[in-house]
């Protein structure tokens, strides 16, 4: 038996974090930061809902924060289980982790500095050294090459086209005579792209955890190119857009 719980991305289109028990082991699946409005800020500084020390393995989808964000919180208060990723999210993640913890510090010093944090001190969710303390638990494996986070579950990345190193991850299990399988979709990019590998399709799939953050809409039929050189000339253009 399995179970799938949401912990964040659910109510909201920030935060992803999804808790998979199976084959006797927590997995999660992505970390995310919580970010946007206040309402959903303040969420980052609730307990999480599970201990840390308790989640066996993490499994990342790509590196944008609203994905890897938590993890120094997590690692801070007893993760120390592999975190599960592809080589360039890898990268990605010791640049914008640490960049993301001295933002935190930054922020606490200036509040603490005009007085209108209700904390007393103010201080920052996780630190730049923090961040640092991730990158020894960081696994990095090869789009199409298997991993096991559980004995008997076989995970694979496949490219998502939606940054360098992003990847929808396929989980499969042998069930009775046959196999299941699970995908966490992460965010998906445009099939067609100047630097991505296209999205790959999906096949016999069981199970689909499907990000929608832009599900009620379709991608302009425009020359990104033209719109950055608009842009460029007239920065005002971009609260449009």
């Amino acid at each position: 038996m399995a179970k799938l719980t949401f912990l964040g991305a659910a109510g909201t289109v920030t935060g992803s974090r999804h808790l998979l028990e199976t084959h006797g082991k927590r997995l999660l699946i992505d970390c995310g930061l919580f970010q946007g409005v206040k309402a959903n800020r303040l969420k980052n500084w609730d307990a999480f809902p599970v201990s840390p020390t308790l989640i066996d393995e993490t499994i990342l989808t790509h590196a944008h924060i609203d994905h890897t964000g938590y993890l120094p919180r997590l690692v801070k208060d007893g993760f120390r289980g592999p975190i599960h990723c592809t080589r360039a999210t890898s990268d990605l993640v010791e640049i914008l982790l640490p960049d993301t913890g001295h933002l935190q510090e930054e922020e606490a010093r200036y509040a603490n500095k005009k007085g209108y944090s209700k904390h007393n001190p103010a201080k920052a969710l996780f630190t730049e050294e923090d961040a640092q303390d991730v990158f020894p638990l960081l696994s990095p494996v090869e789009y199409g090459q298997h991993f096991y986070p559980a004995e008997g579950l076989r995970g694979k990345y496949r490219d998502a086209g939606h940054i360098l190193g992003s990847a929808f991850l396929d989980l499969k299990t042998k069930r009775g005579d046959g196999f299941r399988k699970i995908v966490f979709s992460g965010d998906l990019g445009r099939p067609f792209d100047s630097v991505l590998r296209a999205p790959v399709q999906a096949h016999n799939v069981d199970y689909l955890v499907l990000e929608s953050t832009y599900g009620d809409r379709l991608h302009e039929d425009m020359d990104p190119r033209k719109k950055f050189i608009d842009i460029a000339k007239n920065p005002l253009i971009v609260e449009a857009w």
